[in-house]
């Protein structure tokens, strides 16, 4: 370091590395290559660090903020808030234009306009049990089947293969037989508690099938009262479909359309019972278009129970929510029809 700061001295007189050159002793510790390349380095002008150019107190809390945390401690907010301060606010933009939500064709309203809603009393204790008359209209059930998302479909189909992989082709189909009898034997309980069948009721709680699922809706079964219809035939005579209700009762209060299920995993969320929400709205829709009952319903409620007896999931549907369901049930009726 020393011999390269005294040579570049001497480069900044003239004649000086010619005199340098003479000298036996230069020649031999600083051959000319070395002089040459030197030169050269110096003669180019000095870069200047990029980073000293950087403003240090004002990326000071930036830098803090990502060496002293193995993991950031940054949330959003704070994220937003130190590009703002650094950046200043962004551009003001348009917000890009959402696609346009697609609308039924043939709209119907959920609530029937031209029925007279009667004021519901509890002055009848028969609940209503009209039989599902069998006329040439598809059931809610069959339509929902058959207009099934791509997706769905794939994971319907991926879950049962998983079944008949673990317990072969007629295990399989045993399996589906007792989860429709567990069902068929869980409404059937339900219905004689509901008409004060006392004795059936106790007869069919004794079944080890059954007495889970009685004990999982026990919470629920508190808040219904004045039960309307029980295991009722509807059909909407305008969009000429049917289907066969569970239930309609006063749920806390409020008149809805209640669908009992039964599952053996949780279901702690609307959403989780996948098409049990059109399904309720269609019932919904079809009772306030049925000229066999002098209601209208403008709520609904899903109903989740387990057999090993926790406790049961009921999922609560509002008129809003009702009303969106509706919507996207008109939608998956048209492509049936378009289907069919």
């Amino acid at each position: 370091l020393v011999r390269m700061q005294f040579l570049q001295i001497l480069s900044r007189k003239a004649g000086s590395l010619e005199m340098l050159f003479q000298i036996p002793f230069c020649q031999k510790q600083f051959p000319y290559t070395c002089l040459s390349t030197s030169a050269c380095v110096y003669s180019k002008k000095k870069k200047g660090n990029s980073y000293e150019q950087v403003d240090q107190e004002k990326y000071k809390n930036l830098v803090h903020s990502v060496t002293s945390y193995k993991t950031s401690a940054q949330t959003p907010e704070t994220i937003l808030e130190e590009d703002n301060w650094l950046y200043g606010p962004p551009n003001k933009h348009r917000p890009p234009i959402k696609a346009g939500t697609k609308t039924p064709k043939n709209w119907v309203p959920l609530i029937n306009p031209s029925k007279r809603i009667l004021p519901v009393s509890s002055d009848s204790n028969v609940p209503m049990k009209i039989g599902l008359q069998r006329a040439k209209m598809p059931s809610v059930t069959r339509i929902l089947q058959e207009t099934l998302s791509p997706q769905q479909v794939f994971y319907l189909e991926r879950w049962k293969n998983k079944m008949i992989e673990e317990l072969g082709k007629e295990g399989f189909e045993e399996y589906t037989k007792n989860l429709f009898l567990q069902g068929e034997l869980f409404h059937s309980a339900l219905e004689s508690i509901f008409l004060s069948e006392e004795k059936a009721a106790k007869e069919q709680g004794k079944d080890d099938v059954v007495a889970g699922y009685l004990s999982s809706v026990e919470h629920v079964l508190g808040d219904i009262s004045e039960v309307k219809a029980l295991e009722s035939g509807v059909q909407h005579e305008t969009l000429q479909y049917l289907g066969l209700v569970d239930c309609v009762a006063k749920y806390r209060g409020r008149l809805c359309v209640i669908d009992w299920k039964t599952s053996e995993k949780p279901k702690p969320f609307l959403q989780n019972t996948y098409d049990n929400p059109l399904q309720v709205a269609a019932y919904i829709g079809a009772i306030n278009h049925d000229a066999n009952y002098d209601f209208q319903v403008r709520c609904g409620l899903v109903v989740v129970a387990y057999k090993n007896g926790s406790p049961a999931h009921p999922h609560f549907m509002d008129p809003d929510l009702c009303s969106q369901y509706w919507s996207k049930w008109l939608l998956r009726l048209e492509e049936y029809m378009d289907k069919n």
